[in-house]
C-alpha cells in the first residue's frame, strides 16, 4: 500500500509563491507517474500537472502553464509543485496522486492513490 502526505500549503498574497511537497511511502515510487490536482469549493477536482517516472517529461493544465513547475526527487520519494505568480483563482485544496498504469492521466479516475490534500489560499 502506498501512502502520500502533502505539505507546504498556506496563505499567500496574489503574486506570491508557494512550494508544495508530496512524500510517498513504498519502494516503487520511482516507477510511477505522479500528478497534482486541485479542488476549489463547489467545483470538481481538476488536473494541474503531471510528471513521468524519471522526471524527464511533464504536463500542465493551461491555467497554470508558465507559472507552476512540477518536479520529483526519486531518491527522496518526493514530488514537488513550485507555484509562482499565484492568483486568487488558484485557491483550492491541492492533492498529489500516483498513477500506476503507463501513459499520462489527466482525470482523477486515472490515478490509484491519493494524499489527504493541503490548502492553498491566495488573497487579492
Amino acid at each position: 500500500q502506498v501512502q502520500l502526505v502533502e505539505s507546504g500549503g498556506g496563505l499567500v498574497q496574489a503574486g506570491g509563491s508557494l512550494r508544495l511537497s508530496c512524500a510517498a511511502s513504498g519502494r516503487t515510487f520511482s516507477t510511477y507517474t505522479m500528478g497534482w490536482f486541485r479542488q476549489a469549493p463547489g467545483k470538481e477536482r481538476e488536473f494541474v500537472a503531471a510528471i513521468n517516472w524519471s522526471g524527464g517529461s511533464t504536463y500542465y493544465a493551461d491555467s497554470v502553464k508558465g507559472r507552476f513547475t512540477i518536479s520529483r526527487d526519486n531518491a527522496k520519494n518526493t514530488v514537488y509543485l513550485q507555484m509562482n505568480s499565484l492568483k486568487p483563482e488558484d485557491t483550492a485544496v491541492y492533492y498529489c496522486a500516483i498513477r500506476k498504469s503507463t501513459g499520462w492521466g489527466f482525470r482523477q479516475n486515472q490515478y490509484d492513490y491519493w494524499g489527504q490534500g493541503t490548502q492553498v489560499t491566495v488573497s487579492s
